[in-house]
């Protein structure tokens, strides 16, 4: 075939013998068949007439060999069939031989086979029997709620199911899916049992409480009335409940999910007794007597317009019997959460020992060691029972919701471990959090009426709120941010509406005020005594609180009308008061009770005279501080509020009284230069006090904020230093005024003194003026004011009086010896007025008060004035 091919390729191009040829490629279609070629059909018949001829002669070559492989295979055929045929013979000599010589052997053996089929069939029975009786057994211990041993006979009949030797069995089909329904309700029942057994009774639980509550028509709260506690014996019969159901609970792998029913069974519990006692217990302690009257008048609009709504009740009881709603309310939260914090222990102390057994020995992690150690600890009497069933935690559950609770991987345990702390803790703080979120609801309904109780009112709910918070906090470990929040919230409010009361209250005092001096009662004095004591602060000492019979009376009744000729101080006149006013003043008294009185207040060993709205001020400032002691937190705001009322004090009183706002709002028909004295005398006593307020007030503040509470101090204690020393001034210019006057006056009696005859031996009209009118002032300030004061006052008077008086008889002209002798006398007369006043010497002479007008008298006259 070779040389016939190679023969071809000589003779036929070789184009027409590759594998790729294609007359449709354009190449090898140009290459086979040029156009333009006549010759190609000659050309290409010629080419196949040369292939054909070859092919023909290498077939005829091959021939022969072609008929003699076909006669060896006919050959073969015989041999094959020749095969068969003695194969068949074969077999029917060995079917003899095994007739004659093994047949007994045979039947012995086949025998055998029989008789251990039939036992393995005895065997299936049997099992077919145990699983048969198992399910019926199983089924009464499910309906006995006998959860430790329903669990025992799914773990054997799971172990059946791992080993296959109910594989097959067409009667036990079903069996996994009996076994799951049947661990669901093993779980059910341990659920449902747990729940019971860790959930207290709220039914027995809102009885006891709410009898204990009617018993009380009122009793004051004491912080030993809230504490609940699980003695042992009631510790040792929970653990005794809870512990095997833990330990079915652990080998179903059902704790968790357990917890979580258990955690919101509490919530529901507990909220639902606490709705329950709060139903049972409002008609009760609204129809109770009210003994606080400072809300009443909003209770009773509550009371018309809400109906029946349980937040209108709430808003119309009383604060005591609102105390007495949360103190039940107190308790009922306690109890449940002081049985939830014993079951987060009873689990924690159970899953610690199972994580120590576990580490101990790590060739049984089964718990083999638990049980000797729960004794141990808890002198529990485990039964043998309960040691089988801990034996039996090893077990896996592949039926159940395809998860597994492999003991024996000590991850698996962690991961368990992990979720069971977790889910007993998250009960314990969701509990916490439904109590606080309760109680912070019942305070909201009140948020309205809360700030306008009384101090003590709302310090027993303040105090009861910080009890509970505490309580659920040490007992839960759940912080209350949120109640927390509110009661802040609350707090600031009672002191801003408390705060605008009494901006309200002072105000309206001030503007009734009339300026008459009073008699201090001894309990403001108290007041006194207990802000300037270094101890009082320190011990904890109360301010002194005025009973209803004991209040100031905010509306002093009117002076009655002074017989004098004054002359309003705008116009310059001094005010002569008589006799009358000085005796009317205690009949003024702003107090209604019979007490020890004294008319002066003391503080720092000075004694201050008083008026009406000075000591309501005083009994201001002791509430602040009462406040600020009560509620520590709030101590800065209590600060701010003290320096809003005193900077409204000073400013009201110097429109008052220095700008004479009292003559229109309270019927002065003058300022005199008492009320001015009164005035002083209460500015400096508010003034020596704020440095004993700012002490005290700062015992609760922390340093950091300190510092901008000492500046707003300090610059409302420089106000009423600048408003003290601007009525002293004032009480100056008066003087300056009327001695200004006296002087215009002076040279129409100069006239008089020219005359032929001095027959008159008495001071002239204008000296006895001048000396009458500030003998009267250094009486009336003398009565009132410090003695400090008085001096600093009369020293300018005498330095305005020297160099008046000297400047006016310096010029006068007097022409006759009669007029000199007149002026002599005068001067005198003056000068040993002068001498009495209580001024400090200002000149470097012994003689009291000597001046301008001495030297005058001696270069005039060459004599002078004795003291």
């Amino acid at each position: 075939m070779s040389s016939g091919l190679a023969a071809c390729l000589r003779e036929v191009p070789a184009l027409f013998f590759k594998e790729d040829f294609a007359l449709e490629d354009g190449p090898t279609f140009e290459a086979a068949c040029p156009l333009g070629d006549d010759a190609l059909q000659e050309r290409l018949g010629q080419h196949l007439d040369v292939v054909e001829a070859h092919l023909v002669r290498e077939i005829a070559r091959r021939s022969e060999s072609f008929y003699e492989a076909q006669g060896r295979l006919r050959g073969l055929d015989g041999e094959i069939v020749a095969a068969v045929g003695g194969i068949r013979e074969l077999r029917e000599v060995v079917r003899v031989l095994t007739g004659d010589l093994v047949g007994a052997a045979r039947q012995v053996q086949e025998l055998n086979a029989t008789r251990g089929n039939l036992v393995a069939l005895q065997q299936k029975l049997t099992v077919i029997l145990y699983v048969s009786q198992a399910l019926a057994a199983l089924k009464l211990l499910v309906a006995a709620a006998d959860c430790a041993g329903a669990l025992d006979i799914i773990d054997d009949l799971q172990n059946l199911l791992d080993t296959d030797e109910l594989t097959g069995l067409y009667c036990f089909r079903n069996i996994r899916d009996q076994l799951g329904t049947s661990l669901d309700s093993v779980n059910s029942i341990l659920s449902a049992e747990f729940v019971r057994a860790a959930v207290p009774d709220g039914k027995a639980i809102n009885a006891l409480i709410q009898s204990n509550v009617k018993r009380k028509a009122s009793a004051p709260l004491n912080g030993t009335e809230h504490e609940v506690n699980i003695d042992e014996e009631e510790s040792f019969i929970l653990r005794d409940r809870l512990l095997p159901l833990i330990i079915c609970l652990l080998r179903t792998d059902k704790l968790p999910a357990v917890l979580r029913i258990y955690r919101d069974t509490l919530i529901t519990v507990m909220k639902a007794s606490i709705k329950a006692t709060v139903a049972e217990l409002l008609p009760i302690l609204v129809a109770r007597p009210m003994d606080s009257d400072s809300v009443n008048g909003d209770r009773a609009t509550d009371s018309d317009a809400g109906g029946q709504s349980l937040a209108n009740k709430l808003r119309s009881l009383s604060s005591e019997g609102f105390v007495q709603l949360l103190s039940a309310i107190f308790r009922i939260v306690q109890v449940h959460l002081v049985q939830a914090a014993e079951v987060k222990r009873i689990v924690e102390w159970f899953m610690g020992n199972l994580e120590g057994s576990l580490s101990s020995d790590g060739s049984n992690p089964v718990l083999q060691h638990s049980v000797s150690d729960f004794s141990q600890e808890s002198d529990y009497v485990v039964t043998s029972r309960v040691s089988s069933t801990l034996t039996r935690s090893n077990s896996k559950f592949p039926f159940f919701q395809g998860k597994t609770n492999d003991m024996s991987n000590p991850n698996s345990i962690k991961n368990v471990r992990a979720d069971v702390l977790r889910e007993n803790t998250e009960a314990v703080f969701a509990a916490c959090d439904a109590a606080h979120g309760r109680w912070a609801k019942l305070l909201g309904v009140r948020a309205a009426l809360h700030p306008k109780l009384r101090l003590q009112e709302f310090l027993i709910i303040y105090n009861i709120t910080e009890e509970f918070v505490a309580a659920s906090e040490k007992i839960g470990g759940r912080l209350g941010y949120n109640i927390r929040g509110i009661v802040q919230q609350q707090s600031k409010q009672f002191v801003d509406y408390q705060h605008t009361v009494r901006m309200t209250k002072i105000k309206a005092v001030l503007d009734q005020e009339t300026w008459v001096a009073v008699d201090v009662p001894e309990e403001f004095q108290a007041i006194v005594l207990l802000l300037s004591s270094t101890y009082s602060s320190a011990n904890g000492m109360e301010m002194p609180s005025t009973d209803d019979n004991s209040k100031l009376s905010e509306h002093q009744a009117m002076q009655e009308p002074v017989n004098s000729s004054e002359n309003n101080t705008d116009n310059g006149n001094v005010v002569h008061e008589n006799k009358a006013e000085s005796t009317s003043q205690t009949e003024n008294s702003v107090v209604g009770h019979v007490r020890s009185t004294q008319q002066t207040i003391v503080h720092g060993g000075i004694g201050y005279h008083m008026v009406n709205c000075g000591l309501i001020l005083l009994k201001m400032l002791s509430e602040y501080i009462d406040i600020s002691k009560c509620l520590p937190s709030l101590s800065f705001e209590v600060v701010q509020r003290v320096v809003e009322i005193l900077k409204l004090f000073n400013t009201r009183t110097c429109q008052l009284v220095l700008g004479a706002g009292a003559m229109q709002v309270s019927g002065l028909k003058s300022i005199t230069s008492k009320h001015l004295a009164l005035a002083s005398q209460i500015i400096s006593f508010i003034h020596s006090l704020i440095p004993d307020i700012r002490r005290v007030l700062f015992l609760k503040i922390p340093e950091a904020r300190k510092q901008l509470l000492m500046s707003e101090l300090d610059r409302v204690t420089q106000d009423y230093k600048t408003h003290r020393d601007e009525i002293h001034t004032k009480l100056v210019q008066i003087m300056r005024e009327r001695l200004l006057a006296n002087l215009r006056k002076l040279s129409q009696i100069v006239e008089s003194w020219n005359g032929p005859e001095d027959n008159d031996l008495q001071p002239s009209q204008f000296a006895k003026a001048v000396t009458k009118e500030v003998s009267y002032l250094h009486r009336i300030l003398s009565q009132t004011l410090l003695e400090a004061d008085v001096q600093a006052i009369f020293r300018q008077v005498v330095q305005i009086f020297h160099s008046h008086i000297t400047e006016a008889f310096s010029k006068l002209e007097l022409s006759t010896p009669q007029a000199k002798n007149r002026l002599c006398r005068d001067i005198q007369h003056i000068l040993v007025c002068i001498r009495k006043l209580p001024a400090e010497n200002f000149s470097a002479e012994t003689i009291p008060n000597y001046g301008l007008l001495d030297d005058f008298l001696a270069e005039m006259f060459g004599t002078k004035v004795d003291e």
